[in-house]
């Protein structure tokens, strides 16, 4: 059961959201690497980078390998590699986190993620269909995937979403244990029960909400839903999703003094709020200005709950570092990719909508498993093609300043 005075400061946020939304319809309506390559392609040419200037130039996606050489080379050879081998990068990381972007649409248009001109989208036939999806997850399952998430853009504008959630679920005595979704959480409320009945983990559920306050989240989204996505956390709440992830990007003068209210509302709720650094993607004007660096933000927090943060034991590969408050239900996390990087534990890969595989967030390099799938490719066959994507993966990513003038893409069309 919900503690009164969170459920009264929910309420009052609704309530005050609800008045808001109706004023302005009025308004509208008045007017350490091992040395070993498993499949020969050191002729295989690489994605070499342009020049760069201050300002990244819009990037252009050609393949870390090409798919159609490792293909022909296996059929020639007839070597294949090993799940494990699929899997692990030639820094022995093994990757067990698969990441699924499934659209490029969303219905917002948050500023750190959408280009102020828009994107140029993928036509929907080239994204990946459901069937697809189902492949290729299922090849990373067996190979040793254990979590799933389901990213876009945001998901819940695909129709099929509950289907591809169904789909994916048939893969658990494989060896998937969850299936996890990232959400905006203005369409979500209506969707959520149909998602846990095709198989969404109940532990699965992260909520992107970067400002309590109406008027701030309509200026950083450019668009209205408020309330609707805080009536979607509390609905993920009442059905006992534990942890409700509460994602918050935050930006220096944005809204970085809304911390303290957010870790509150950790006091009585099973919320993980989840301080994200801002990152530079293309198109999203990041500085060393906007980054507010965790270790600021601690401090921040320190001052308002001088009961102090207590650190959880965090397993293998977590990208965030984890505390909870004395006596709170909840936990407060910092996922800190520009102050200080977790790529020596990475674990996870990204299969973007349109079916590029791409081994690091910050990496330019991609392979189409898509054009793969559609050019004939036998499971054996993509699997040495994943394999050959993955041992390109590179120690660690660059450094803020590098990454701020590196070629990417928005990270709308990554899907995180």
């Amino acid at each position: 059961m919900l503690d009164l005075e969170a459920t009264r400061r929910l309420q009052e946020m609704l309530a005050y959201d609800a008045a808001r939304q109706a004023a302005a319809a009025a308004a509208a309506a008045a007017a350490q690497p091992k040395p070993r390559r498993r499949i020969n392609i050191a002729d295989v040419p690489q994605f070499q980078l342009p020049s760069k200037s201050k300002q990244p130039a819009s990037p252009v996606h050609q393949p870390a390998v090409d798919w159609q050489q490792i293909v022909e080379q296996v059929r020639r050879s007839g070597q294949l590699v090993t799940g494990e081998q699929m899997l692990t990068d030639t820094f022995r990381r093994k990757h067990t986190y698969l990441r699924i972007s499934l659209t490029e649409r969303c219905n917002l248009r948050c500023t750190y993620c959408m280009p102020a001109d828009g994107v140029e989208l993928t036509p929907s036939q080239e994204l990946l269909a459901p069937a697809e999806v189902e492949r290729l997850a299922k090849l990373f399952v067996k190979a040793g995937v254990q979590k799933i998430r389901l990213t876009g853009g945001e998901p819940t504008v695909r129709k099929d979403l509950q289907e591809i959630v169904a789909r994916l679920n048939t893969l658990k005595p494989l060896g998937l244990q969850t299936i996890a979704i990232t959400s905006n959480g203005i369409a979500l409320g209506r969707q959520l029960p149909g998602l846990v009945e095709a198989g969404l983990s109940l532990n699965g559920l992260n909520i992107s909400l970067d400002s309590l306050k109406a008027e701030r989240f309509e200026r950083m989204t450019r668009r209205r839903g408020h309330a609707r996505v805080l009536q979607s956390i509390q609905q993920a709440v009442d059905m006992g999703f534990d942890p409700v992830k509460v994602n918050v990007v935050l930006q220096r003068g944005v809204n970085d003094d809304e911390v303290a209210d957010f870790v509150e509302l950790t006091r009585q709720q099973p919320i993980n709020v989840r301080f994200i650094e801002y990152m530079p993607f293309d198109g999203n004007v990041w500085s060393t200005q906007k980054m507010v660096p965790y270790r600021e933000v601690m401090a921040r927090i320190a001052e308002r709950f001088p009961e102090g943060l207590q650190r959880h034991q965090d397993p293998a590969g977590e990208v965030a570092k984890n505390f909870s408050l004395p006596g709170f239900k909840g936990s407060v996390s910092f996922v800190t990719s520009m102050s200080h990087a977790f790529c020596g534990d990475c674990n996870r890969l990204r299969l973007l909508a349109d079916g590029a595989l791409k081994v690091c967030l910050f990496g330019a390099n991609e392979v189409s498993l898509r054009d793969a799938v559609r050019g004939g490719a036998s499971d054996g066959e993509l699997a040495a093609v994943i394999s050959a994507a993955v041992d390109r993966k590179k120690a660690a990513h660059a450094g803020m300043e590098v990454l701020a003038v590196t070629q990417n893409r928005p990270m709308i069309t990554i899907g995180g």
